[in-house]
């Protein structure tokens, strides 16, 4: 008898489900746009993206709430790796603010615990707060304050659930990063992932007794990307628009509203951890691919005179970078050519 599979929707996260109600809470506030006045206004094309920019005078302002998800658990599981959970909390954060241009300002904390007990671990609170600052220091943000609450009876006792938000500022409407620009011919960078990073982390955790070293491979750190973005236009290249590969995959290439084909030729080789994944699951390679980031995180879109130039200013940043294919006029989809593999449009109804 061949082994069961066992997909994501199985272990907790299923699309089809969460993926309405966020577009029903989209619309909604897309009608309280309206109160934004006296100098403010919204940047409309930003509703439903990574983070929201609105205009405050000759300035645009971003904002964006985000969570760890359950990679907390990974760490209490193997009591270690806090360091890197506060720092992914803060990369999670910071990955989608700078999506639109910004520069990060202020990051806040949320940290809700059952009881008091889970803080009473002094080193354990030590690696978490420390990994939490140096992310800061990465991304160049101020950490501003936090939450702490107490939530007996909905936290799972001896757990925490990590989250945030984060204020950034985009100088400029020539900084200012949303779909508009995206054009037929632009090319597509892909940055190589450090490994798992948040997403698809519920899969991985049901699956930690069959990794290597019990699934510690899953507890690497996440890159963090505020800096990269500013050098990128610092150096006037012109990004047509930034995709962080989180939940959905690989199907977040296609992300943006605008009816495009994104045709991906080349790709980074998926780290160990997902290969382990993907035979102690028994899933093909069209459930692993939009599920995780199978090796690279985030997606760059500019004109190919700019391509070059800008793998130059990753490369500096110490990051890996592929030129990894095109886009082109057609249908909203994504196709993974090295893969055989073609996800269409209506798989990712949501921006």
């Amino acid at each position: 008898m061949g082994k069961s599979k066992i997909t994501y929707s199985q272990v907790g996260d299923d699309y089809s489900t969460k993926d309405p109600v966020k577009k029903l809470a989209q619309s909604a506030a897309a009608l309280t746009g309206k109160y934004l006045k006296n100098g403010f206004e919204e940047v409309a094309d930003t509703r439903g993206e990574s983070a929201y920019v609105w205009k405050q005078g000759d300035y645009y302002m971003a904002s964006v709430v985000e969570g760890l998800g359950t990679k907390n658990l990974v760490a209490d599981e193997l009591r270690d790796g806090y360091n890197v959970i506060g720092h992914d909390t803060v990369a999670t954060i910071i990955n989608d603010l700078v999506t639109v241009g910004a520069k990060p300002l202020v990051i806040h904390a949320y940290w809700a615990i059952e009881d008091n007990s889970w803080l009473q671990d002094g080193e354990r609170m030590r690696d978490l707060i420390g990994g939490w600052k140096s992310a800061c220091d990465l991304a160049g943000v101020s950490w501003g304050g936090g939450e702490t609450p107490t939530l007996k009876g909905i936290i799972i006792p001896g757990t925490v659930d990590l989250g945030g938000s984060a204020v950034g500022i985009i100088s400029s409407e020539k900084r200012l990063i949303t779909d508009k620009k995206l054009t037929s011919g632009d090319r597509i960078i892909l940055l190589r992932s450090n490994g798992i990073n948040t997403n698809g982390i519920s899969l991985a955790r049901v699956l930690m007794h069959k990794l290597p070293e019990r699934g510690k491979e899953i507890l690497t750190k996440t890159n963090i990307y505020a800096k990269l973005v500013q050098d990128l236009l610092d150096e006037s290249l012109d990004i047509h628009y930034i995709s962080n590969i989180t939940g959905h995959g690989l199907r977040k290439i296609m992300r943006s509203s605008r009816n495009f084909t994104y045709v991906i030729e080349k790709l980074f080789e998926p780290q160990e951890v997902f290969k382990s994944i993907q035979e102690a699951a028994g899933i093909d390679d069209l459930e692993m691919y939009q599920t995780f980031n199978m090796g690279q995180d985030y997606v760059i879109f500019l004109p190919a005179g700019d391509a070059q130039k800008a793998q130059q200013i990753i490369s500096q940043n110490g990051f890996e970078s592929l030129d990894g294919g095109f886009v082109e006029d057609g249908e909203r989809k994504v196709i993974i050519k090295p893969k055989n593999i073609v996800f269409e449009g209506s798989t990712l109804d949501l921006r």
